[in-house]
């Protein structure tokens, strides 16, 4: 079982490596062309608004309350049923995202107050307009990347991970192409990034289509009704909370964000999009697994696989996580630098992006255990308990917000995002043990202890060995890369050869 859960994990962890290293390029072009401003915050908003609902209805609380559905049914029906519940669920899915869609398109401006009213109510309302003229071409990427989500949870299910892993390199290479080519020849250059966002969903659904066909499993439109979809409805109204706070807490970061000055939008998305690398990497890529298997186990009512399964994901978000968390908080300032200050986009810019990178790094490893845990009870079919903790995370993300961000303006948003994941990670944790489901073996406490310590020994390394940050503002770009890869190369090696020293064996996990 070990295994197969690493190999699945490494095939994800390996495209989506690929898909993130590709945005980082898509961040170095925005930046690159178009900086940190308030036309980059418009972008950013009427980007952010269908990536969050995305999270909700596409990866996020569908598939997590999808995928046990449909795992159920491959274990206990024919392939004839399975094909059943797709069509039936796909095809109101469908109809739910048509009139989403439609609703958004038709009153964006409605929208972006909503969403960013801190627009609607600066001196300048050119931020306002131009955000809702992208929503109404950005909007319809819900629709699509929400289908994509959907094949993606049928080919997740069937083992097939790495096809879903790579599509977002499709939505990045859209994005690229049209900042560097497309916004040439608009009269807002910046317009070029909405188009593709819409064209990168357009391919990337494209691109599921073969792949469903060759597991003989392309949804169909289905009438009538069906006791799945129920199900469904049932499962995905908490999993809205209970698996998307995180993406949540980011959304309110955004809205108070939108009323402090202009560029506060973009430095939180610079420093957000950093956090979303080993996030991916990590806990994304596990939990997609975790679900698949942990759904599976339950179904064949294999209760000492769904537990170790559980014990394993978090072995490796911790071996992993904490030493990426240091990392990020430790290079916050090289990282920004070497990735994005480059013309347009300014020395202060970096900085205040690199301020809210530390904040949103000191929380790196509760977003992941939040990622592992919250799947467990979704693969249950307990949807109520991570609403439990999600609400109670999100309104503590709120007060925090209110008081963090009045003292500390942007880096005290993502500190309160960071703060607000610690929450939900502890509160998932405390439900799990309460009902005997779960709870923290001596192995995995030990291991805790020797991961943090050599975490440690490596962020004594960095703190003595790397440049200061006037050395990365002097250098070129050929410098600065092979500094910060030095860095990283060398504090990534005295980690694993710590975690030798202390005992750990990387293999035997």
């Amino acid at each position: 079982m070990d295994n197969s859960f690493l190999k699945s994990s490494s095939i994800v962890t390996g495209m989506t490596f690929l898909s993130r290293i590709l945005g980082l390029v898509r961040d170095y072009f925005i930046a690159k062309y178009f900086g940190a401003n308030g036309l980059t915050d418009a972008f950013l908003v009427a980007f952010r608004i269908p990536n969050f609902l995305r999270r909700l209805f596409g990866e996020g609380a569908f598939s997590q309350a999808f995928i046990p559905i449909l795992a159920e049914a491959k274990a206990n029906h024919t392939e004839a049923e399975v094909q059943n519940v797709i069509n039936h669920i796909g095809t109101k899915f469908l109809k739910v995202l048509i009139v989403i869609t439609l609703v958004a398109v038709v009153a964006a401006p409605a929208v972006i107050f909503m969403f960013a009213w801190g627009f609607y109510f600066s001196d300048d309302l050119t931020k306002f307009n131009l955000a809702a003229d992208m929503l109404r071409i950005t909007f319809p990427y819900l629709l699509l990347i929400s289908l994509v989500a959907f094949s993606g949870s049928i080919l997740n299910t069937y083992d097939k991970f790495a096809v879903p892993a790579f599509t977002p390199v499709l939505l990045n290479m859209s994005m690229i192409l049209s900042s560097i080519y497309l916004s040439q020849y608009l009269d807002e250059p910046i317009m070029a990034l909405a188009w593709g966002v819409l064209i990168g969903g357009i391919l990337q659904l494209l691109f599921q289509i073969p792949f469903l066909l060759k597991i003989r499993k392309l949804p169909k439109l289905a009438k009538g009704d069906h006791k799945a979809v129920k199900t469904l409805k049932k499962r995905m109204l908490p999993a809205l909370f209970g698996v998307s706070v995180s993406q949540i807490n980011l959304l309110i970061d955004t809205m108070i964000a939108s009323l402090l000055v202009s560029g506060s939008v973009s430095w939180l998305y610079y420093s957000d999009r950093l956090l979303e690398l080993p996030l991916a990497l990590i806990g994304i890529a596990l939990a997609t697994v975790a679900l698949a298997k942990l759904s599976k186990h339950y179904a064949n009512n294999d209760h000492q696989k769904f537990t170790h399964t559980i014990d394993y994901a978090l072995k490796l978000g911790l071996v992993l996580g904490m030493p990426a968390c240091a990392g990020l908080v430790l290079l916050a300032e090289p990282l920004i630098i070497t990735l994005f200050q480059y013309d347009a986009f300014t020395v202060f810019a970096a900085h205040q992006s690199s301020l809210s990178l530390m904040a949103y790094g000191s929380g790196l490893m509760a977003f992941i255990v939040v990622k592992i845990l919250a799947p467990v009870f979704l693969a249950r079919g307990d949807t109520k308990t991570p609403v439990r903790a999600g609400v109670i995370a999100m309104l503590s993300n709120v007060v925090l917000n209110i008081i963090f961000g009045y003292y500390f303006n942007h880096v005290g948003l993502a500190l309160a995002t960071s703060i607000a994941a610690v929450i939900n990670a502890y509160i998932l944790y405390f439900y799990l043990n309460q009902q005997s489901i779960f709870c923290f073996s001596k192995d995995l406490i030990k291991m805790f202890f020797k991961v943090f310590t050599a975490s440690f020994i490596m962020a004594v390394f960095i703190l003595n060995f790397d440049q200061t940050v006037g050395a990365y503002l002097d250098a070129d770009a050929f410098t600065r890369i092979t500094q910060l890869g030095s860095t990283i190369c060398l504090s990534v090696f005295i980690y694993f050869l710590s975690l030798k020293f202390l005992g750990i064996n990387l293999r035997k996990l």
